[in-house]
């Protein structure tokens, strides 16, 4: 029922309205001045006012404006009753928030119209306000439960649908697949290239995932570069790792955003239910904790999970805290493995690599603490400290008088950001211990030259405007093309040795290598081949003209004594 309060301090024509209003099947309630009234409306809330203005202790313009200053009494519908006809007074009432009045003295039908016509509106209004807070609560709804740049679920959703999956899966006495992704080295194209294109890699990224997940599966966004996936229904293991090596592919794909070519690789972790654990915590602990292996060893790649992750990820933590102190500690050391001219047969430089001599495990390779070193950002402070060491002890052969020809050096991704301070330390490095630039080479791989395109040519080309050498490692086994290699200011390409290693029995490898060296020299460029290890191997370099090479058959990485007596006893092929 429709409840009115009237507020007239005239109780005859008080007690006429609440009686036409009574009978006309309003809930009615009436008050002698406006004190009462608003003390009426606070409490009751009734869903019409009429009321006189010229009233004692508090007139109707302070009742008013009382009313529309309290939060839940501001939107009643308020009439104005008024011996006063002046247009002063009308606008008076009208700029207070009146939604109407009616000049004494009315009839009963003009009182009802006012009163129709005013609860119409406020029902429309009101009925309109609901709607849009229907509207704003499952907008809300919406928000709270998917990723606002992506409108992928977020981690909330995702819990709450990996619930019913396992719980789908134990009814059916089916087995699932939870898979977590993390997009490696997403914080560098980030850095590089802005939050803008970063936002639009997110969204493509989304955009593939959700077109390659079936209909029945999940692909959610949990936090910043980490999604998750739930396959339902699998079968058998082998079936899941296909997946997965799918995902990887289809994400290693170059994303074209703004004209920058971007290029991304994911790790992937991936646990079963029932087999790896029954709730959905467990499972999840699980699966970033096979991602984390997979980033912090491999990076695109997958890893299943297994008991023995656990230990793992302890003596991970172990490592890296003790890294941390290595490199205070100058535990860290470098090895020289000769560089070797095919046609003189003569060492013309070396490649530092670095070794850690741990007090206790003994010497570290650079395989088990290098990807340490990365995730946890230690690899610039260790590069620095490679760079010292390797310019020290170029002078000190120079000091000597023995030729050494050059040495190079490995460089991390992270060295190339727009924070990165590289021109600055290398000019140092050169200044301090007096080594002429092109002594020095650095060398990258295919992936770190790809990130960020433009700014690694800048980058490039400042170094070897400073004279020092570029090369490029690993190659073949990363972007490898013609396009990027003619823009690129380089010196020298390393065949990576997968290609090396089955050069005589593989056709495939025999082609790729050949390939590689064809292109190089159509730019004028050095070619060395890494991982030679036989007579037959060389003898297939020389007859194809690669200009250098390295590997086990020469020797091995040695300790800085060794390589100066191999220098000075002149040792050739």
């Amino acid at each position: 029922m429709t409840t009115i309060l009237v507020i007239e301090d005239v109780e005859a024509l008080r007690e006429e309205i609440m009686e036409t209003l009574s009978y006309e099947g309003f809930d009615v309630m009436g008050a002698e001045n406006g004190v009462v009234g608003v003390q009426i409306a606070k409490t009751y809330l009734p869903d019409l006012i009429i009321c006189d203005i010229a009233m004692p202790e508090l007139d109707g313009y302070g009742t008013l404006v009382a009313l529309r200053q309290e939060a839940k009494t501001s939107m009643i519908p308020f009439i104005f009753l008024t011996a006063m006809t002046e247009k002063a007074d009308m606008r008076q009432a009208m700029q207070l928030g009146a939604d109407d009045y009616l000049t004494k003295p009315f009839t009963s039908a003009e009182l009802l119209n006012a009163i129709a016509s005013r609860l119409q509106k406020y029902n429309s209004v009101k009925e309109h306000y609901y709607d849009e807070i229907k509207a704003v609560g499952a907008k809300f709804e919406y928000l709270s439960h998917h990723d606002e740049l992506t409108k992928l679920p977020n981690r909330i959703l995702f819990h709450a649908s990996l619930s019913q999956a396992i719980l789908h899966a134990q009814i059916n006495s089916r087995a699932l697949a939870l898979l977590f992704l993390d997009m490696d080295n997403f914080n560098i194209i980030n850095n590089t290239l802005g939050n803008d294109i970063g936002d639009q890699l997110f969204k493509a990224i989304a955009e593939r995932l959700t077109r390659y997940t079936a209909a029945c599966d999940m692909v959610a966004r949990i936090q910043g570069d980490e999604f998750a996936m739930i396959i339902s229904n699998i079968t058998d293991v082998i079936s899941v790792k296909l997946e997965a090596q799918k995902i990887l592919d289809l994400l290693s794909r170059p994303y074209n955003l703004y004209g920058h070519e971007v290029f991304l690789t994911s790790s992937i972790g991936i646990t079963i239910f029932p087999e790896d654990h029954q709730d959905v915590d467990g499972l999840i602990k699980n699966a970033e904790l096979a991602m984390y292996y997979a980033k912090t060893h491999d990076r695109n790649t997958y890893k299943l999970y297994s008991p023995d992750l656990h230990i793992q990820s302890s003596e991970y933590m172990a490592l890296a805290n003790s890294l941390h102190r290595a490199i205070d500690r100058q535990e860290i050391c470098v090895f020289y493995q000769p560089l070797v001219d095919l046609n003189s047969g003569q060492i013309i430089g070396a490649e530092a690599l670095a070794r850690w001599q741990h007090p206790e495990l003994g010497l570290i390779m650079p395989t088990k603490f290098i990807p340490v070193a990365e995730q946890t950002g230690l690899i610039v402070r260790l590069s620095e400290l490679i760079l010292n060491d390797v310019c020290k002890q170029m002078r000190a052969w120079q000091a000597l008088n023995i030729s050494y020809g050059f040495i190079a050096v490995n460089l991390s991704s992270q060295h190339f950001r727009p924070d990165s301070n590289l021109i600055k330390m290398l000019s140092k490095v050169l200044q301090e211990s007096g080594v002429e630039a092109h002594h020095l080479e650095l060398e990258l791989t295919e992936s770190i030259i790809m990130q960020n395109a433009e700014f690694t040519i800048q980058m490039l080309s400042q170094l070897q405007t400073m004279g020092i050498k570029i090369a490029i490692d690993d190659f073949g086994t990363g972007y490898s093309s013609l396009s990027y290699l003619k823009h690129f200011p380089v010196n020298t390409i390393k065949i990576d040795r997968c290609f090396i290693e089955d050069v005589l029995t593989d056709r495939h490898d025999a082609s790729i290598s050949l390939a590689i060296i064809d292109l190089a020299h159509s730019l004028s460029l050095q070619v060395i081949a890494e991982g030679v290890e036989t007579e037959e191997q060389i003898q297939f370099l020389k007859e194809n003209g690669c200009d250098q090479m390295q590997g086990y058959f020469f020797s091995p990485p040695i300790p800085a004594t060794e390589f100066e007596k191999m220098l000075i006893d002149g040792k050739c092929i």
